[in-house]
């Protein structure tokens, strides 16, 4: 069974989130209150706990959600090899996957603290296409 494992916010980009308890996400926007949301294709940010592990298994010991400024840290689905297009329910929510991995921008404060990125090769992005909230403990279904 894939789940969420937490919700992280920003009001800046380009730095860590810190989790928050539940997050409204809003149809065409994102989650609301965070720097990344808006009409854009990389509304929400998806990052597997199992990425995080990977990184901390090559000696970067201090991780947690949110370090590589995911919305939505996930685990049990390995969201890379999710195609675009995929749908994702989550609570309330559908989840249409846009984007696998990006390009890290320079000067990256989350490369800087941690050494290494995952979000660009393992991160994936979605648009909101039907709103509600999600919180940690929240199953994910490929619909």
């Amino acid at each position: 069974m894939s789940k969420v494992i937490a919700i992280n916010i920003s009001e800046e980009k380009g730095v860590t989130k810190n989790p928050i308890e539940k997050g409204f996400f809003k149809i065409n926007h994102g989650l609301l209150g965070d720097a990344h949301a808006g009409e854009w294709h990389r509304q929400v940010s998806l990052l597997g706990i199992e990425s995080i592990k990977k990184m901390k298994a090559v000696g970067i010991e201090s991780l947690s959600t949110g370090q590589f400024a995911e919305n939505i840290t996930t685990e049990g689905l390995t969201l890379y090899e999710l195609p675009v297009g995929t749908k994702l329910k989550i609570g309330d929510v559908l989840l249409e996957v846009t984007q696998i991995g990006k390009e890290c921008h320079k000067g990256c404060k989350i490369k800087e603290l941690v050494g290494e990125c995952v979000m660009p090769k393992e991160g994936i992005f979605a648009k909101v296409l039907e709103e509600g909230y999600i919180k940690a403990s929240d199953n994910i279904v490929v619909v």
